[in-house]
């Protein structure tokens, strides 16, 4: 199993747990994003700058990762193509995404945008807290326990 990150938008407490887990537990792990993202001196952890543009990390991470890979994103669509390779997908607050889910998980991405661009205010996610950290934390050590 190598662990891959959609670092963009990863929040830093996440990172921050995935760099210890990484440590931790000796697995190979790349963060991909579209921006510099500094690491801690590993060499299991590695950071992978691709150039910036709509998906291109997203693009990358599924042609890269094989199956029973995990990977880390709040990226719905993302979610949906590593799945599709048999590899894993957990959010940054916790939610594994799984072959049974992500079809109706993707229905309501889809509805809700739908609903976003008639004009009608839906609201984004609650605030990160120590509620989402640990059902992160507690998710990610079960996956690791599993390779």
């Amino acid at each position: 199993m190598k662990i891959w990150v959609d670092a963009d938008a990863c929040p830093v407490l996440v990172k921050q747990i995935l760099f210890k887990a990484a440590q931790r537990t000796q697995v190979e792990m790349t963060l991909v994003a579209n921006q510099h993202i500094p690491v801690p001196p590993d060499k299991n952890i590695t950071s992978i700058q691709v150039q910036s543009g709509f998906d291109v990390a997203d693009d990358y991470i599924v042609e890269q990762c094989v199956a029973n890979d995990l990977v880390i994103t709040a990226d719905i669509p993302l979610a949906a193509e590593v799945i599709a390779k048999g590899a894993h997908a957990l959010n940054p607050r916790g939610e594994l995404y799984t072959k049974e889910s992500i079809g109706s998980i993707l229905n309501i991405r889809d509805f809700m945008d739908t609903m976003r661009s008639s004009g009608v205010q839906t609201g984004g996610p609650g605030a990160y807290g120590n509620k989402e950290k640990q059902a992160f934390a507690n998710n990610l050590d079960r996956l690791l326990a599993q390779r």
